[in-house]
């Protein structure tokens, strides 16, 4: 396949340039792990149902619809499933979001697909995975993420900082960061970091494998096993006797006074990593903590340290403890919305965020040297490219009826 245009009119491949990907629409961590993939170079193809998106908005600020070409097909009439079949025996992988067992009622499951095209990677996103006591249950982000012990890390969101003015010094004890319910990620945590970025892995490797033998398979990505394989490295540390099962105690969650979130006074948020005993030493410097304030390492006085910190941290506005930091390796940051990261200087510098169409969004990631990822198409409009795909990828006339 040749490489198309950017979103610039420059020449992209991608790494994943030539790669087929069908995609039946779905939504959440299925659709933007083909968008991932597209961004990559592949030739992504969504199959939309002729019944409006459930998302409600309007195509253009579909983020995870970019790079990626649409064709509309009903599952449930009766040439509907060949069209997908056809689809399938000219790629490389397939992306699938169903409930277990639904896709094989349509037609177009992975017996029919693998008899069609042997080699061909049938991705499978679910949140339970293909089975198990919850495998035909509903579900969402929240409750993956739970189930699998990764939203139990999180310390709730009001955190064990406190103001100067609250009352005697407290430590995240006291603030009720080890009992209070823990906040909510937004779904980063289980439809994309558990969900989606599994997925893809799991496509990839197994085409490397299909190209190296023939031999196509199933990959069943989900959530809950992505979420659960997260937590690795805080397994071993449970394990070990280094981490406590409760939040808001522990080095790396909050526990930590040199590794926390502090209001400024103006409402505005700081986000503290100094961890490292030379990062700190710089930290304190700066914050002006002073000679007589607890060591870093003085655990019995974290409380009193905590205080500090929230008292020297709420007398100034954000913007002038950012001046303060500018430069130093205090490890202290600003807590930004998403609005405010795409000026940030260091992301406006690496290009972080991009504007296309009028809509502010991620320019793809990883980075590549010798083949770039690019944003070579806006979001597709459901129906809107029956007749170049099929011209392209060499099957018959799709249904182009779009939707709006």
């Amino acid at each position: 396949m040749a490489s198309e245009r950017d979103s610039t009119g420059g020449e992209r491949g991608g790494p994943l340039a030539g790669v087929r990907v069908v995609e039946l629409a779905g939504i959440g961590p299925g659709p933007f792990a083909a968008m991932l993939l597209g961004d990559l170079g592949a030739d992504v193809v969504r199959v939309d149902r002729p019944e409006p998106s459930p998302l409600g908005i309007d195509p253009a600020y579909d983020v995870a619809g970019r790079n990626k070409r649409s064709v509309v097909v009903d599952l449930k009439s009766p040439g509907g499933p060949g069209l997908v079949l056809d689809l399938a025996s000219r790629a490389d992988l397939l992306i699938e979001g169903y409930r277990p067992g639904v896709a094989e009622r349509l037609g177009v499951g992975p017996e029919d697909c693998l008899a069609r095209n042997p080699a061909l990677v049938y991705g499978r996103m679910t949140g339970w995975g293909q089975h198990g006591p919850l495998a035909a249950r509903a579900g969402h982000d929240i409750g993956y993420t739970a189930v699998s012990g990764a939203l139990g890390l999180v310390a709730p969101a009001t955190g064990p900082a406190v103001a100067p003015t609250a009352g005697p010094a407290v430590g995240p004890e006291a603030a009720g960061a080890a009992d209070g319910p823990p906040a909510i990620p937004a779904n980063l945590l289980g439809d994309y970091a558990g969900g989606s970025l599994y997925l893809v892995v799991g496509l990839l490797a197994a085409l490397h494998h299909a190209r190296a033998t023939g031999v196509g398979q199933v990959v069943d990505a989900a959530v809950v096993d992505g979420a659960a394989h997260l937590t690795a490295v805080l397994q071993g540390l449970l394990a070990g006797g280094r981490w406590q099962e409760r939040r808001g105690v522990n080095l790396l969650d909050g526990g930590a006074p040199f590794y926390a979130v502090y209001p400024a006074a103006d409402g505005g948020h700081l986000a503290v990593g100094a961890l490292e005993p030379q990062f700190y030493a710089e930290f304190a410097r700066l914050l002006e903590l002073g000679p007589d304030a607890p060591g870093q390492w003085e655990t019995a006085r974290w409380p009193e340290l905590r205080a500090r910190i929230a008292a020297r941290f709420a007398s100034r506005p954000r913007a002038a403890w950012e001046a303060v930091f500018a430069g130093s390796d205090a490890c202290v940051e600003p807590v930004l919305t998403m609005r405010q990261a795409h000026a940030h200087p260091h992301l406006a510098s690496r290009s972080t965020y991009v504007e296309v169409g009028g809509v502010t969004q991620p320019a793809p990631a990883p980075r590549f040297s010798a083949t770039p990822g690019a944003l070579r198409r806006p979001p597709a409009r459901p129906g809107a490219d029956a007749a170049e795909v099929a011209a392209d990828w060499g099957v018959p006339v799709l249904d182009s009826s779009s939707v709006d």
